[in-house]
């Protein structure tokens, strides 16, 4: 294969992942939505109608945060008497446990040793009864309608899942890693909206994500992504994933790009996780519009396209070398990435200015995600966990 074509490949590949799929879904989404034939309870806002359902939180040494998490939690407008709050407290060496038996409400699972979230969801949804299971973390606050928003998606009995929004808070004074997060997370959004609309969301979101309680399967435990995992296993059950931005979740970004750079390792080595362990989505012949999305919205993005990526500038200097003519389009593509590229590395060095343009920080927190996608194939092969689990405590 001639570099010729290695290159046009590849630029394809960068284009279709990160702008062209967006045109294509909002094109599918606006000619071919989903029609949805089921009859859905014209009631379902009243409360005698409302699923009796569970706020799962799962948490590790979050004392600081759980008067403020509480405090959230009472207030969301659900009926008391249909919303169960359930904590995971995994391993924590801080004051979480007591802090938690001050609410009589509160049902407290514990375990002394740290075993990792994924343990943690497996052994807590052994004390889940109730119909629907309401996944939150313990850093983000809900808006108030959130259960009720959610609850309402369950009438469509092609829904096995809902994913809620997740909005990253930020202020003036934040700098690259929460601003850059959260111009990633509006983009991530729209993509699941036209998903919806479409046929399914692919994916939901950790902050807030909800579930038919008969659909959970304990998943393996050193799985990185379990709400990833969680939800698109039931949609490979042949149940859709619903996106719901009006129930959202908003926490604050990270605190600079280092812990930033964790978190998407961490992520990215989840996608790799996942590609593996979902292999069957891969089939089109057996899913369809959900192996399209599948592939549009994570594979690549989680695979080839990085790679692609960084290899169209070395790609299009040889080539704008090779022509006969220095006016050529290897050319004008090379010092178009050499601007974008300029201007990532002014992001970088403007990462702890408040007032760094989006002309810097996206184009380097662009690069940056990237790059932690290629680096999380060596978390994934170097990562070590250790457990164990004891029985649950009710308050």
């Amino acid at each position: 294969m001639s570099l010729n074509i290695v290159f046009w490949c590849a630029l394809w590949l960068v284009f279709y992942t990160y702008i062209g799929y967006a045109i294509v879904i909002f094109i599918l989404a606006k000619l071919f939505p989903y029609q949805n034939t089921a009859k859905v309870n014209e009631q379902n806002g009243a409360e005698d109608r409302l699923p009796r359902l569970t706020l799962f939180i799962t948490a590790y040494n979050e004392a600081e945060i759980i008067a403020q998490k509480m405090a959230n939690c009472l207030n969301l407008d659900y009926p008391k008497d249909k919303l169960k709050i359930l904590w995971v407290i995994d391993g924590s060496t801080d004051q979480s446990h007591e802090l938690l038996e001050q609410y009589p409400m509160v049902e407290i699972v514990g375990s002394p040793i740290r075993k990792g979230k994924t343990a943690a969801v497996n052994h807590g949804m052994e004390n889940v009864k109730t119909p629907i299971v309401v996944f939150s973390d313990a850093n983000c606050l809900l808006n108030a309608e959130a259960l009720k928003i959610i609850a309402k998606q369950f009438d469509d009995p092609s829904i096995g899942c809902v994913s809620g929004e997740k909005r990253v808070a930020f202020s003036d004074e934040d700098t690259v890693s929460s601003k850059g997060e959260g111009a990633y997370w509006k983009y991530e959004s729209l993509l699941k909206k036209l998903d919806y609309a479409f046929y399914s969301a692919v994916g939901a979101a950790g902050e807030l994500f909800a579930l038919r309680t008969e659909l959970f399967a304990p998943m393996e435990e050193d799985t990185l992504l379990d709400d990833f995992m969680l939800s698109m296993r039931i949609a490979q059950k042949g149940y859709r994933i619903a996106y719901t931005p009006d129930a959202y979740a908003v926490e604050y970004g990270s605190l600079n790009m280092e812990e930033e750079g964790k978190r998407k390792r961490r992520i990215a080595a989840g996608g790799w996780q996942s590609i593996g362990r979902l292999l069957p989505l891969l089939n089109g012949f057996k899913f369809g519009k959900l192996t399209f999305q599948y592939i549009s919205h994570r594979v690549l993005r989680w695979s080839v396209t990085p790679f692609a990526l960084f290899a169209i500038l070395p790609l299009s200097a040889i080539l704008g070398h090779w022509s006969a003519s220095w006016l050529n389009v290897f050319n004008v593509i090379f010092l178009l990435q050499c601007l974008f590229y300029i201007c990532a590395v002014l992001g970088y060095a403007k990462k702890d200015d408040p007032d760094s343009s989006k002309v810097f920080y996206i184009p380097y927190y662009f690069l940056f995600m990237n790059i932690n996608v290629m680096r999380g194939i060596y978390y994934l092969l170097n990562r070590r966990f250790v457990g164990g689990w004891e029985k649950s405590q009710r308050k």
